[in-house]
């Protein structure tokens, strides 16, 4: 009997655990593949309906960041989608790996996804200090954008594109920081379903 209510714990446990790697991929997944398509949809609006090329340089780093951060992205966008499969393992007593396994794979996912936000805050920081240098660097004629320089003869503004690049990142950044709260949710109830099923099986 006693065995019995041991095994129904452990099933229930293992259960429980590998609906949460269902449900976190699936939510994972499709909320960063959203959240990840609107930067580049609002991009090509931009720059297709509204003529939004401005003359503004950016800053080199910037370009190989943004592309750092959106492979990151990528990454992890395909690394949710893998947690649904990995959810049925946990749930086939077959297939199911050890802990050690699902700790290292949560663990995987939850540092590229931190990088990611800490990618998007430096770009950020960037993109927003250099705006504000931009500003105090014009003459503070208050809301014209457009500025002629003396040395130059042509003029340079802050187009549409400066503020869909922003509100890019943003995005970008909401979606590694799902990301990041959904790996430590999983990480809590891995080592909270192993450490249960060890104190049962004791």
């Amino acid at each position: 009997m006693l065995k019995k209510l041991v095994e129904n714990l452990h099933s229930t446990k293992i259960e429980g655990l590998a609906g949460s790697f269902r449900r976190a991929g699936r939510i994972g997944f499709w909320s960063q593949l959203v959240l990840g398509a609107f930067p580049v949809l609002l991009m090509l609006f931009v720059f297709t309906f509204s003529g939004g090329f401005g003359t503004r340089a950016g800053l080199p780093i910037v370009g190989w960041l943004t592309l750092a951060n959106m492979l990151v992205l990528l990454f992890t966008i395909i690394w949710f989608s893998g947690y649904v499969r990995f959810g049925q393992r946990i749930a086939d007593a077959s297939t199911r790996p050890g802990e050690a396994a699902v700790v290292k794979r949560v663990w995987t996912g939850l540092l590229v996804s931190t990088i990611g936000v800490v990618i998007s805050l430096v770009l950020m920081f960037a993109e927003v200090a250099h705006l504000l240098f931009y500003f105090l660097a014009a003459p503070q004629g208050g809301i014209p954008t457009l500025q002629t320089t003396p040395s130059s003869t042509t003029g340079s503004w802050v187009s549409a594109v400066d503020m869909a690049s922003l509100l890019s990142l943003v995005m970008v950044l909401a979606a590694e920081f799902l990301a990041t709260i959904l790996g430590m949710w999983l990480l809590f109830r891995t080592t909270h379903s192993y450490h249960e099923l060890e104190s049962a099986g004791a």
